[in-house]
């Protein structure tokens, strides 16, 4: 397994990927709607499968000495490898932003606790509908993608207009003790970003097997 996510890492995985993963250092610009990057790590996790399909990756990793599960699972674990890099890269510039640019966010949520909770609920939907959708074919990623991305893109809407609810004006806090009032939603979404990729992993490789390679 260690092989197959060295494989991944160092030929599946397309430039983007680690390109967007960085983009984590977003939540450095003042004024800017940080959900939004959110959305470039789901788009690069499209991308590298759409350029999976083009290098008949799935078919080369068929010939490997491994199981179609082992397939599905450096996929996954690249995919989560690549949106939690991005949320620990983000961490350093959240604490940062504060301090160079004290006004606050305008246009949407602060980079807080609530921030980063509801970024693991966005990824959490992205890998649970993405995951089971592609392996139905191993092949249309773009559906996938539309499918997964439209409901990722509710979650972020979501969260963007509670931060402007002047009656939920906590989840947009930096204050001390509306940071403890947030820690809920971090919770949940750590819980909810567990619970959707193994039900994510069952399902797609349960779906895979039936799949004519």
């Amino acid at each position: 397994m260690k092989n197959f996510l060295f494989k991944e890492l160092r030929l599946a995985a397309h430039p983007t990927l680690f390109i967007f993963t960085a983009l984590g250092v977003l939540v450095l610009v003042p004024d800017y709607p940080y959900g939004a990057i959110f959305l470039f790590g789901s788009l690069a996790t499209y991308i590298t499968f759409q350029y999976g399909r083009e290098t008949n990756d799935i078919y080369y990793s068929s010939l490997l000495p491994t199981d179609r599960r082992d397939i599905v699972k450096s996929k996954l674990l690249l995919s989560i490898f690549a949106e939690c890099a991005q949320l620990l890269i983000s961490l350093p510039f959240a604490f940062v932003r504060p301090l160079l640019f004290p006004g606050g966010n305008v246009v949407g949520i602060e980079a807080n606790v609530a921030f980063y909770g509801f970024a693991l609920f966005s990824y959490a939907i992205y890998n649970l509908i993405f995951f089971s959708e592609f392996y139905k074919t191993a092949y249309k990623a773009g559906i996938s993608f539309i499918k997964a991305f439209i409901p990722e893109a509710i979650v972020i809407g979501v969260m963007e207009t509670f931060a402007h609810m002047p009656s939920l004006a906590w989840i947009d806090g930096m204050a001390g003790d509306d940071l403890l009032l947030q820690l809920p939603i971090l919770a949940g979404g750590i819980v909810a970003y567990c619970v959707c990729n193994i039900a994510a992993l069952k399902t797609a490789v349960k779906r895979f097997a039936s799949v004519d390679i």
